[in-house]
């Protein structure tokens, strides 16, 4: 007898679902205490702190309810054979318009074709009321209807743009890679990641937000100041203008070797009145350049993609594994969405792993600030980015350390204070 693959995979993912849902439970009680966490008494305002409880809470009632619905067409999808249900109607309809259903890869893309328009009109309507009930509510969504559907039009568009060829690609790997496959597949995504990571500021980013350099002054020249001192290759400062879809405030860095750019979103700029703050803030992410963090994330992401690559390679000729799922054929995209559910219960256990790492290269990347001087500057823009974009005060300790890459405000502040508590 076979063994039951679409099954257990069902029952894990209702499995994660009980135990996640548990964890938002635990969070949305958190979010319902009235105080603020003794560490950030007299730190946030009271205003402040009830506008974020409220927004915190409409966002979890929100979650809630995306979640109950994700899971339920999730699991019916395979339960009840929908996908090998769409692929042979993709099939059908790949005949219908002239084409040979034969080929793959014109197979595979009305299959994805078919996907996609299932993922927009399933996620629109979520899409429009967390963007213009729930951000609109709390003060922070700035775009129009208009601007949100050009948007939408634009990423549609680019999807069938470069969908084709990297899915065609991926195929074509796939059926001639014979015994050396994985280091084929992994290859080719290593490469596409950098093309990807280079185009897609330059190229597609502008597509939706406008780009300006950040003009002479003070800010400018401190930052500068600040990349020269650690030998940081900064070509380019951009403003970006974020303030035209959300009020949401942010920065990051990008480039590769000697080619470095950093972004201030222009709702950060004008939110932090104090230029220090905006420079601590950049010290911060100077430091994960500097401690090599970009680096090592990247080179786990490598190893990790080349490892499910080899497993991937080592259960794409199951044909139990495709029965279970009610597919007679094996199709490459098939195999490796099927194996990407095989794999769930290991992915969750990597992601907890990774957030844990990621949260360590936080605490180390505040700690390279405050050497730098910015001890005071960081606390003061970590609390303003934290008052601003309404986060969560209030964090249950297992949800922060399962869903969490960042930790939360209180616990940067305690780390912050305790390095000063050692130097005295």
């Amino acid at each position: 007898m076979a063994f039951p693959y679409m099954e257990a995979v069902v029952g894990f993912m209702i499995l994660m679902y009980i135990f996640e849902t548990y964890l938002d439970l635990r969070q949305h009680a958190a979010l319902k205490l009235p105080t603020l966490p003794k560490t950030l008494e007299g730190v946030i305002s009271q205003e402040k702190f009830e506008k974020s409880r409220a927004y915190s809470l409409d966002k979890s009632h929100f979650h809630f309810v995306h979640e109950f619905v994700t899971i339920l067409m999730d699991s019916a999808i395979l339960f009840f054979g929908l996908l090998p249900w769409f692929w042979k109607k993709s099939g059908e309809f790949v005949v219908l318009v002239g084409l040979n259903a034969e080929n793959e890869i014109l197979h595979t893309l009305a299959f994805l074709a078919g996907v996609m328009i299932w993922s927009q009109i399933t996620d629109l309507p979520f899409s429009l009321f967390s963007t213009f009930v729930i951000e609109a509510r709390h003060g922070f969504n700035k775009q129009t209807v208009l601007l949100f559907f050009r948007d939408l039009f634009k990423g549609i568009c680019l999807s069938i743009i470069l969908g084709p060829p990297i899915v065609s690609a991926i195929i074509i790997i796939v059926q001639k890679g014979g015994p050396y496959l994985a280091i084929y597949l992994w290859a080719f995504m290593f490469v596409l990641s950098i093309v990807m990571m280079t185009v897609y500021p330059i190229l597609i980013a502008p597509l939706f937000n406008k780009f300006t350099t950040l003009p002479e002054g003070d800010l400018r020249q401190k930052i500068e100041k600040l990349a020269s001192s650690l030998k940081f290759p900064l070509k380019k400062l951009f403003v970006v203008d974020g303030s035209t879809r959300s009020s949401h405030s942010n920065a990051y860095m990008y480039g590769f070797f000697k080619n470095k750019r950093i972004v201030l979103y222009d709702t950060l700029i004008q939110q932090c009145k104090n230029d220090e703050e905006i420079v601590a803030v950049i010290a911060h992410e100077l430091g994960h350049w500097k401690l090599n963090h970009t680096m090592y994330s990247f080179i786990a992401v490598q190893i990790l993609t080349f490892l499910q690559f080899g497993g991937y390679t080592l259960v794409r000729n199951s044909g139990d594994l495709f029965r279970s799922f009610g597919f007679d054929t094996q199709p490459v995209l098939i195999g490796l969405i099927i194996f990407q559910h095989t794999v769930i219960p290991l992915q969750h256990l990597v992601s907890f792993a990774l957030n844990l790492v990621s949260r360590s290269f936080e605490f180390q990347a505040d700690a390279f600030a405050k050497k730098l001087g910015y001890a005071s500057a960081l606390r003061a823009g970590l609390v303003k980015l934290q008052e601003e974009n309404l986060s969560a005060m209030n964090t249950d300790p297992w949800y922060s350390a399962y869903h969490y890459s960042h930790p939360p405000l209180v616990e940067r502040l305690e780390a912050l204070d305790k390095s000063d508590k050692k130097a005295d």
